[in-house]
């Protein structure tokens, strides 16, 4: 059975079984030299968490280390080398998770210059990609407008990431892709430098490239036929605007994928890198038939790219079977009183599982989580300090 097959069997089973589905939370987690953070110990409520203080003072790096517990990896370092705190030589990150009425300990752990830790309950990985979709997590951060504003390869890392979170077949095919890429390009860097070429040496290549991409590329069209749906509904919810938004799926794969590998080798040649293949997709975000990323205003924008990660949690819920945990990053300076009072309704109406927010106004956060019902914790953050802040 392939992966998108998969999918939609595990879909079909969970529609049957949703009164059944797993609660998850992280109970704890404990940082030693990660980031700004010499040491740290924090224990959170299973439902919202608030981490209040200047900025700088080390918020969004905790918010951070609980990304990397559910993604082996930080949301704003590419390397793992800048996650370490200054002068040290390697960090730590610990995250005691309960799930589905069971204690699950996630160790993620960098030395420099040494090959990353992660285990789970004192169990190592044979690989880390293994450990993607046991602890889902969506993030909502400021950078986020390059998935709008940015080039392709940022759309297609944002939806991988969902897709990775519930398909380790197509992680795998996206590695293995991505593998055969590299070796090809260079191979024709080094036909290049050589002043030849072999066809022999390029053809395996070539044939797993179009092996690959083809399996990437189905589960790809078919993940965006259902996660289109959610993405409508949630942008009419969050927007008084009345546009008809989309989403358009392009790929080199949609037909005659070996002539086209066959008709670029001459440019392939003379560029040194393949210019056929999934990573060149494009998902183009549409409104009224027209791309976002050109005619939407700031505003249009902005709710499309958040209705984008509110159709990410209810994919990742309605495929995992339980609610990812929600990362709020500064987000109440990016939205407007309509949009903070909308996805305010959802945290009251118990839509969401766990959450955690920063913001660098305390009195903010307060204010708007003390008129829901929802357990709520609030913690003071102060030069990498984390106490629990009282409220009255």
């Amino acid at each position: 059975m392939n992966g998108t097959a998969k999918i939609r069997q595990k879909r079909s089973t969970l529609k049957l079984t949703s009164a059944l589905a797993q609660k998850m939370h992280l109970d704890s987690i404990r940082l030693i030299q990660y980031k700004n953070y010499e040491q740290a110990h924090v224990s959170f409520s299973p439902q919202v968490n608030c981490f209040l203080g200047d900025n700088g003072s080390g918020k969004t790096n905790l918010l951070d280390a609980i990304f990397y517990l559910s993604f082996t990896k930080s949301a704003d370092q590419a390397q793992d080398l800048q996650c370490i705190l200054h002068e040290a030589d390697f960090f730590s990150i610990k995250g005691e998770f309960h799930k589905d009425s069971k204690k699950r300990v996630v160790l993620c752990a960098y030395q420099a210059g040494k090959k990353k830790q992660i285990k789970l309950d004192d169990k190592p990985y044979k690989r880390a990609s293994e450990h993607i979709g046991k602890f889902p997590a969506v993030l909502i951060a400021p950078n986020d407008t390059d998935v709008i504003r940015g080039a392709s390869e940022d759309r297609r890392k944002f939806f991988d990431a969902i897709i990775s979170q519930v398909d380790q077949a197509y992680l795998n095919n996206l590695i293995a892709y991505n593998h055969a890429l590299k070796q090809r390009n260079s191979l024709l860097k080094q036909f290049a430098d050589q002043d030849r070429f072999d066809a022999d040496l390029l053809e395996p290549f070539t044939h797993q490239l179009i092996d690959l991409g083809s399996k990437v590329y189905k589960v790809r069209k078919a993940f965006i036929e259902q996660f289109k749906p959610l993405l409508i509904e949630h942008y009419s919810v969050l927007s008084n605007e009345k546009e008809v938004i989309d989403i358009q799926y392009e790929s080199d794969f949609e037909e005659e994928i070996d002539q086209k590998f066959t008709n670029s080798l001459k440019k392939d040649l003379i560029l040194k890198r393949t210019n056929k293949g999934t990573h060149k997709d494009e998902f183009v975000f549409l409104m009224d038939e027209k791309p976002v990323k050109k005619f939407g205003s700031q505003g249009q924008q902005k709710s499309y790219l958040i209705a984008l990660k509110l159709a990410n949690f209810d994919f990742l819920k309605n495929e995992l079977g339980l609610k990812p945990i929600l990362l709020l990053d500064d987000i109440f300076d990016k939205l407007d009183d309509h949009r903070i009072e909308k996805l305010m309704q959802m945290v009251a109406s118990d839509a969401f599982g766990q959450i955690f927010v920063t913001d660098a106004r305390p009195e903010r956060s307060i204010s708007i989580f003390e008129k829901i019902e929802q357990e709520h914790k609030f913690y003071q953050i102060k030069e990498s300090q984390v106490e629990i802040r009282e409220t009255k």
